[in-house]
């Protein structure tokens, strides 16, 4: 019965097919429970379902992705939004097609037993992060709605050592750390942080990890299969998290260990449950506060940011 019902809701987003069609998606990372939607819709054979054989691969750069989707050497990139709106200024031809983490992660980190118990007791002090650009802009903002400037702070490029370079007192907080990891990951070394939130300190609310495809050339069809596989992964984690998590740790030894375990806990609740619906106003919202930060001179419609690829298929199939 459950083959049965999961073949009628593929006829709503396409024809039968009866070939596996190969896709090929590049993750923002290496494997890890950010990913739990992808993984179980290929453990669960929700992907075969779907007429579909897809190939994961990992970036060299965690810049990569964004370029290797727009280059068309892949199918389908996982990126984050707040990066989107500055790719297409870029000029990467690139749009987002679907969600995988519907709220943001990052925030700024600092020592739960240190002197900075507010944003504005950062004045004066050393504040890291990995990727110039996005996170400057995100901490900038952060600062701006407790009467700092960028000024106020010493920014430091402290590359991946997040964590390392909180505890070790090198700064006194970091921006880009993502709260299901790095939390967890000092918590393990005997250091409680403090988590300050984006979306509470004067950033809008964001997708924290989406999926983006190159614009030109879309091929909504073979995408709209891809989302609801995925969707049906996060439909199976969310009534059965402890279940699914013995799946996702199953597939790699490497994923088996004590911080994966707790990012796992932390991850779950955020998945996405219907990827490939769109909140335009989300995307709307965050553009005007790119243009009211200075980031960007003038704002893209949100309409040339996302695609409903379902939506789009579902209205050829009627035809």
């Amino acid at each position: 019965m459950k083959k049965i019902l999961a073949t009628c809701a593929m006829t709503l987003l396409a024809t039968p097919v009866l070939a596996q069609d190969h896709m090929t998606v590049m993750l923002d990372w290496f494997i890890n429970p950010d990913h739990g939607p992808i993984i179980l819709a290929e453990e669960l054979g929700f992907f075969a379902d779907a007429g579909l054989e897809v190939d994961l691969v990992t970036p060299a750069d965690p810049n990569d992705p964004p370029r290797m989707v727009a280059a068309g050497n892949v199918d389908l990139a996982l990126s984050y939004q707040p990066e989107l709106h500055l790719n297409r200024r870029e000029g990467l031809d690139v749009v987002r097609v679907g969600t995988l983490i519907e709220t943001p992660l990052t925030c700024l980190v600092v020592r739960a037993d240190g002197p900075v118990q507010s944003v504005a007791d950062l004045a004066g002090r050393k504040v890291g992060f990995s990727v110039a650009g996005v996170q400057e802009m995100l901490l900038s903002a952060m600062l701006a709605h407790s009467g700092l400037s960028p000024e106020d702070v010493e920014q430091i490029n402290i590359g991946w050592s997040i964590s390392p370079a909180l505890m070790s007192g090198q700064v006194d907080g970091v921006i880009g750390a993502f709260r299901n990891f790095e939390l967890n990951q000092m918590e393990m070394e005997g250091h409680e942080g403090r988590c300050f939130y984006p979306e509470a300190e004067g950033v809008p609310a964001y997708d924290e990890l989406i999926y983006i495809a190159r614009a030109e050339g879309l091929n909504r069809e073979l995408i709209a299969r891809f989302l609801h596989a995925t969707e049906r992964a996060a439909a199976y984690i969310l009534n059965d998290p402890e279940a699914a998590g013995q799946t996702f740790f199953a597939t790699s030894a490497e994923l088996r260990n004590e911080l994966n375990t707790r990012a796992w806990a932390d991850t779950w609740p955020r998945f996405a449950s219907r990827p490939a619906a769109v909140d335009q106003g989300r995307y709307a919202r965050f553009e005007a506060f790119l243009l009211e930060q200075g980031a960007v001179k003038t704002p893209i419609p949100a309409a040339d940011l996302v695609r409903d690829v379902t939506a789009d298929v579902t209205a050829e199939v009627a035809q």
